[in-house]
């Protein structure tokens, strides 16, 4: 587990009026494909000005956000290679890599922020064990809210889905939309607003936080709660960028993760809540989907828990075990 700051200074506040030295300098780059806006973004710079201050700007990250540096599909492997030193992507998105990273995202199996936090706990050695054989570190996992449905049309009822032109995601979110009779296309986040002006979606599987930050008062008037999932980023770090820092300036790192880690479990409830009402200032109306349209969903995402089982193997089983457990 990460070390506390005050355990991660503690060599180095061992004299009075000693200050740590940071000797090495590290000028890094960080890339992530969300909006500068969004509240990850703002954990992730949060985490950026906190290592720049605990290492007394020895350690500078330079954030590239919006996929500016690279599109998102891309960030994973850019830091594999040493073309930034930091990522965040959404977990689900590189779900066709392992089936470890769409865990959280399978419908059905998280339905509240609380069950993601008892997911994240038991998911986060698996993956910190894969992101390891690849030559990553996981320095923490961030939720986001709930995954809905945006579209023009109030989605009262199953038979509404059939055929529906919907944007997914990710590789799971789109089994979803086939499982519900819909017709999914793999479409990033800032792509979306061009997609439904072309007419290639109808309708998207997204969160209030993303919705707003697209400006979906534009093309969508009806945000639709189907407590479809609870995704998560991870934010990692090239490890041998990490490990070429003196002892103090990882330490330093490890901390302001844990801080990160931490934050962005608040941030996303309350990002939530103002994106849904930024949305209905703007006339999208904010509305839970009816018990039948769950139902469905729920019952797609019994399938899918299955399906993701067997593909996890022993550690997928071993996982939902621990969850379960958590749960009570």
């Amino acid at each position: 587990m990460p070390i506390t700051r005050r355990a991660a200074l503690a060599g180095a506040c061992m004299l009075p009026g000693l200050r740590p030295a940071f000797a090495q300098a590290a000028r890094w780059q960080a890339a992530t494909g969300f909006a500068e806006g969004n509240y990850h973004t703002r954990n992730l710079r949060s985490f950026i000005d906190a290592v720049a201050a605990e290492t007394q700007g020895a350690v500078q990250v330079q954030l590239h956000a919006n996929g500016s540096l690279m599109p998102q599909p891309q960030i994973k492997r850019g830091v594999q290679t040493g073309q930034a030193q930091i990522g965040e992507i959404l977990l689900a998105a590189y779900g066709n890599e392992d089936p470890f990273f769409e865990a959280d995202a399978v419908p059905g199996l998280v339905r509240n922020l609380e069950d993601a936090r008892r997911l994240a706990n038991v998911q986060a050695p698996f993956i910190e064990a894969r992101l390891a054989r690849q030559g990553l570190m996981l320095l923490y996992l961030a939720p986001w809210p709930q995954v809905a449905i945006t579209a023009n049309q109030n989605l009262t009822d199953p038979a509404q889905l059939r055929g529906l032109r919907i944007r997914s995601y990710s590789p799971i979110s789109s089994r979803l939309a086939s499982l519900l009779g819909a017709q999914p296309t793999l479409i990033v986040a800032p792509e979306v607003p061009q997609a439904f002006a072309a007419g290639l979606i109808q309708a998207q599987l997204t969160t209030a936080p993303v919705a707003a930050d697209t400006a979906v008062w534009d093309y969508s008037r009806f945000f639709i709660k189907a407590a479809i999932a609870t995704s998560k980023n991870a934010v990692f770090v090239n490890r041998r960028a990490f490990e070429s820092l003196p002892e103090a300036q990882r330490n330093a790192v490890l901390a302001a993760a844990t801080a990160a880690g931490e934050r962005g479990w608040r941030l996303a409830a309350e990002a939530e809540a103002e994106a849904e009402a930024r949305m209905a200032a703007r006339g999208v109306q904010v509305v839970e989907a009816p018990a039948v349209v769950v139902e469905a969903i729920r019952a797609a995402g019994h399938t899918m828990i299955e399906d993701w089982a067997t593909r996890a193997g022993a550690d997928g089983r071993r996982m939902l075990d621990q969850y379960r457990a958590a749960q009570g």
